[in-house]
Order: C-alpha cells, then sequence, then structure tokens
C-alpha cells in the first residue's frame, strides 16, 4: 500500500500512497523500515500530546486553588473557559482519582 521516497543513504524521507516518479518503491504497511519512519515522525507528536494532558491537569488545580483563595472570581474567566472546567470537572468527579500532580500539599 505504501510508496517511499530514499535518500541519498537510502533512508526512508517520505511515504504516498500512491506510486508517481517519486515514489516508486512499494514497501509492505508491515515493513520493518516503514515502521521505524513512522515512530520517528509520531514520536514528538506522542510526546507533545502527553504533555499537553499533563499540563491540562495543573491548569486545572492551579484554576482551582486560584479560585478557592480568591485571587480570582471564576465569573472572570470567559463563559467558554468556564464551561469547559465545569465539564472537566464534572468528568473528574465521576471516575476515581488516577493523578496526583501536585500531591496533597
Amino acid at each position: 500500500m505504501p510508496y517511499v521516497k530514499r535518500d541519498s543513504e537510502g533512508e526512508i524521507i517520505a511515504i504516498a500512497l500512491n506510486r508517481d516518479s517519486d515514489y516508486e518503491e512499494y514497501l509492505e504497511a508491515n515493513d520493518s523500515q516503514l515502521a521505524g519512519f513512522s515512530s520517528a515522525i509520531n514520536s514528538p507528536m506522542d510526546s507533545l500530546r502527553d504533555s499537553d494532558q499533563g499540563l491540562i491537569r495543573v491548569l486545572d488545580d492551579l484554576v482551582e486553588l486560584l479560585t478557592a483563595k480568591g485571587v480570582i472570581l471564576f465569573t472572570d474567566l470567559p463563559e467558554s473557559a468556564q464551561e469547559k472546567i465545569i465539564l472537566r470537572k464534572g468528568l473528574r468527579q465521576n471516575r476515581p482519582p488516577s493523578l496526583n500532580l501536585l500531591g496533597e500539599d
């Protein structure tokens, strides 16, 4: 299914679903070189996505802390932010806690 383009050293530098003059070599979907290329491309995005998920939890806790201490009012936040925070808070309350990013302090 995938066709590959290689550099002068024989490393895969691009893939395409259709064959053309730049993408002539066909590889099976389970080829180890193709898997290596795919993981090299996805790895930075996976790391960023994982980091985003952790940061979101920290921001949830930060907003809760700032509102509890009276530093900001929940109603000072834009309405769309309020709705998202309320939705996430409801989702978090309906499942057992699995992360404790800020500790019990």
